[in-house]
């Protein structure tokens, strides 16, 4: 069993920065890939950000240039530094893990975005 820890969301004002983390802790494997994924309100969750363990990245096109994942696979974190936050990236940010075939999921963190 994996556990993931997100930390970091709160209440900013718009065109302000937040960097979001994700603790790993369990039965990790060597190779994985993390990621970031979005519930907006009355929307379905979507991804916003990947990354692996050998350094490869993947993100959304709505957020390639405000957003930067980043992991410290020593330290089995991840995290997410949003830059530029928008209304619409008000939401609940799912940390996700993915390795051989189970997938776990923490239980977010709010980010709410003031105009």
């Amino acid at each position: 069993q994996v556990q993931l820890v997100e930390s970091g969301g709160g209440v900013v004002q718009a065109g302000g920065s937040l960097t979001l983390s994700c603790a790993a802790s369990g039965s990790i494997y060597g190779i994985n890939v993390m990621g970031w994924y979005l519930q907006a309100p009355k929307k379905s969750r979507q991804m916003v950000a990947l990354a692996d363990t050998r350094g490869g990245t993947t993100y959304a096109d709505s957020v390639k240039g405000r957003f930067l994942v980043s992991r410290d696979i020593a330290k089995n974190i991840m995290y997410l530094q949003i830059d530029d936050l928008q209304p619409e990236d008000t939401g609940v940010y799912y940390c996700h893990l993915a390795q051989k075939v189970d997938t776990f999921w923490g239980k977010g963190t709010p980010v709410t975005v003031s105009s």
